[in-house]
């Protein structure tokens, strides 16, 4: 199993990148993709998630959009309108469908946003 994260980076403010994430090795379509994020001395948190639908944090509805492309096995996060307080280590995370603990974590890319 693999998540390879992709397209972190020095970003300013206001700056919109977008992250991705090469799923291999597991069914993609039967997995939930999320994006989490870790700023230093800070727990890990969720950011957005993706099924059918979408959920995002309150702190990115509006600027962050997840989308998944299941023919590719890959997921993205296009984070617009960035802020200081968005710098952290952006990870992918699979987590199965059908029965709670199955989960897998990329190795994270790092986001800092700063002018």
């Amino acid at each position: 199993v693999q998540l390879v994260e992709s397209g972190g980076g020095s970003v300013q403010p206001g700056g919109s990148p977008r992250l991705s994430c090469a799923a291999s090795g597991f069914a993609f379509s039967n997995y939930a993709m999320g994006w989490y994020r870790q700023a230093p001395g800070n727990q890990r948190e969720l950011v957005a998630s993706v099924t059918s639908s979408t959920k995002y944090a309150d702190s990115v509805k509006g600027r962050f959009t997840i989308s998944r492309d299941n023919a590719k096995n890959t997921v993205y996060l296009q984070m617009d309108s960035l802020k200081p307080e968005d710098t952290g280590v952006y990870y992918c995370n699979a987590e199965y469908r059908w029965r709670s603990g199955i989960q897998y974590w990329g190795q994270g890319t790092q986001v800092t946003v700063s002018s």
